[in-house]
């Protein structure tokens, strides 16, 4: 028996993987309720502000899950952060391929759309990849690193853009090649946190 539950989910779904796939300016809401199988009524039942509130929603919902996905490959103590961060891009580059190139994410794909005309969406984008970037910066926090969420920033910049470029290439190869440069930004990040304090110019000692 479908529940109203059920029913919203299924819109859920359709419009996640349909925005990952064409964006969101190409997808429709009779395109979103045909593939979920729903009645259209539905979509404005669960989703009143139309499109764009059912856009906000795909963005925080995926937008959490990948939270839960950085706390998997990155919240395991121990370890080198700098192999870890490697060894995270070296999965997304794998993930990448097996979707034949799509975007593995629909955020980055509403993200680039949405950023200059939809404030709402633009917020939701901007809300999402903060907490990527805070979730990230505890990680290294947690290792030690020198300035943190500065380091997290640049990782998750550098895996954003290697995934445009790895679609627009149909290559892995540049989110493998971003592995060895995030990797080196954790290591420097690493190496600053037991550099020695330097002694103030003029300083006598006994």
């Amino acid at each position: 028996m479908t529940t109203t539950s059920d029913t919203r989910a299924r819109i859920l779904s359709a419009a996640t993987e349909l925005f990952r796939r064409q964006g969101y300016a190409a997808t429709g809401m009779k395109q979103i309720v045909a593939t979920a199988e729903a009645p259209y009524g539905s979509a404005y039942h669960f989703f009143p502000g139309g499109k764009a509130q059912l856009g906000e929603e795909v963005v925080r919902t995926s937008g959490a899950a990948y939270l839960a996905l950085i706390g998997e490959l990155f919240g395991q103590p121990g370890g080198d952060p700098a192999e870890v961060t490697r060894e995270a891009f070296r999965g997304a580059a794998a993930t990448l391929e097996s979707l034949d190139f799509a975007d593995p994410c629909p955020i980055a794909t509403v993200a680039l759309e949405v950023a200059s005309t939809h404030a709402g969406l633009r917020l939701a984008t901007a809300e999402v990849f903060a907490s990527w970037i805070e979730a990230l910066a505890g990680y290294y926090a947690s290792c030690g690193l020198s300035a943190p969420r500065s380091t997290a920033s640049s990782v998750i910049a550098l895996l954003e853009g290697a995934f445009m470029l790895g679609r627009a290439g149909r290559s892995p190869e540049p989110v493998l090649t971003a592995s060895t440069a995030a990797a080196a930004i954790v290591a420097a990040a690493a190496r600053a946190r037991v550099r020695p304090r330097s002694r103030p110019k003029g300083l006598r000692t006994r």
